[in-house]
């Protein structure tokens, strides 16, 4: 299996880094820390934890939904990640996920969820240290 290699380069006199996937070099994601320590000037550690979850959530999610043929109009995850103050890091994430579809049921979403839980590198790799708790909206248009 093929390694993911992420290089990371300090581009300031603080803690601002550039962050490259080497699969996408030309696309650079900005990491930074909350003044004193940084400038602000970029995403936070725990913040792109977050986003990843929902981006890998999502993309089994409508993935799946896809595979059965389901027609999607639109799609929309709000992730909300709760901190843990002592040591700082991350205590759970709240996912709502909402989907719009004139051919998906609530039980078929809810159950598209769940598989996505089972099959979602992310979701995997923080399940034993982060709680995830998810709530759907299907829209019918």
């Amino acid at each position: 299996m093929v390694p993911i290699e992420i290089n990371l380069e300090l581009i300031n006199q603080k803690v601002k880094f550039a962050g490259v996937s080497k699969t996408n070099q030309e696309i650079p994601i900005t990491m930074d820390y909350i003044p004193p320590i940084g400038d602000g000037e970029g995403f936070l550690g725990l913040e792109l934890l977050v986003m990843s979850l929902a981006g890998c959530a999502s993309t089994a999610i409508v993935a799946l939904l896809r595979r059965r043929g389901k027609h999607i109009s639109a799609y929309r995850i709000n992730a909300t990640g709760i901190k843990r103050e002592n040591p700082l890091s991350l205590e759970k994430v709240k996912l709502e996920i909402c989907v719009t579809s004139t051919d998906t049921t609530e039980e078929e979403l809810n159950h598209i969820v769940k598989t996505a839980e089972e099959i979602s590198p992310v979701w995997i790799a923080i399940q034993n240290n982060v709680g995830v708790e998810w709530q759907t909206k299907l829209r019918h248009c």
